[in-house]
């Protein structure tokens, strides 16, 4: 499990039913607090929350902790967890990152995300409370993820408000030192695209008043939860990377 330390506390109690079930210790490898503090940390240094090729946080608590991983250790394969929807991400992995020496052992055996929370739910598994809740992801649960999307945030907005303004508010502080737009969400209309207006603000900013903020979008509920397989925080894997920066990809289902 690559822990940010920014999950929510559930996710701790499915670990623990998970490892009685494999019958064996899940490693816990992390970048806090050997390198940052918090998750914020990483949003201040970067002075970035999501943007075109993924988000930081991602980058830099998940896939560089992977890497250093890789370098620190022999091993024969790693086992991504992309289902049988997910070819075109499977074949990025591959031809980006031969060293990971990735198999997909969901997408082989015609696994899909349904088939998967099925399978964990026979085998007498509570599912993360997250997904209970009708969220379709598990990730960073205690901030909001920033991946989350539209959707995710007017969920977020309506029953956890606390989260809500507390993430709104990181994205005015990140914006008001960085002097330009850093947010969440985005408006992937082409209109927004063409007029240079893409950023959505989770509250208005007054320094930004032609940006939209969260209210202005239409709703979209999130995905059924059990469709979610966990892996979250996905970003354009196929997209070209400026400065080679490279896709994250999240290893566990935690």
């Amino acid at each position: 499990m690559i822990d940010t330390f920014n999950e929510d506390e559930d996710t701790y109690r499915f670990l623990l039913d998970c490892e009685k079930w494999y019958g064996k210790k899940v490693e816990v490898i992390s970048a806090i607090p050997d390198k940052y503090s918090c998750i914020q940390d990483v949003w201040r240094k970067f002075l970035s929350l999501n943007v075109a090729h993924g988000a930081i946080c991602s980058s830099e608590l998940k896939r560089e902790v992977r890497k250093r991983f890789e370098a620190a250790n022999e091993f024969d394969y790693q086992v991504f967890g992309f289902d049988i929807d997910e070819p075109k991400r499977a074949k990025s992995m591959t031809l980006n990152y031969p060293k990971a020496k990735a198999i997909y052992l969901l997408l082989m055996h015609g696994m899909s995300k349904k088939m998967c929370i099925e399978l964990v739910q026979d085998a007498g598994i509570e599912i993360p409370d997250s997904y209970k809740k009708g969220f379709s992801n598990n990730n960073c649960r205690k901030t909001g993820c920033v991946q989350g999307g539209i959707g995710y945030w007017q969920k977020i907005e309506r029953e956890e408000p606390k989260v809500y303004y507390a993430m709104a508010m990181m994205e005015h502080e990140l914006t008001d030192t960085k002097c330009e737009p850093v947010t969440c969400c985005r408006d992937q209309s082409n209109r927004a695209k063409e007029s240079g207006l893409f950023h959505v603000f989770l509250l208005p900013h007054p320094d930004y008043p032609s940006h939209k903020s969260l209210k202005d979008m239409e709703g979209r509920e999130p995905a059924p939860l059990f469709e979610c397989n966990g892996f979250g925080c996905a970003v354009n894997d196929l997209m070209p990377k400026p400065n080679a920066v490279e896709s994250t990809v999240q290893t566990q289902l935690f």
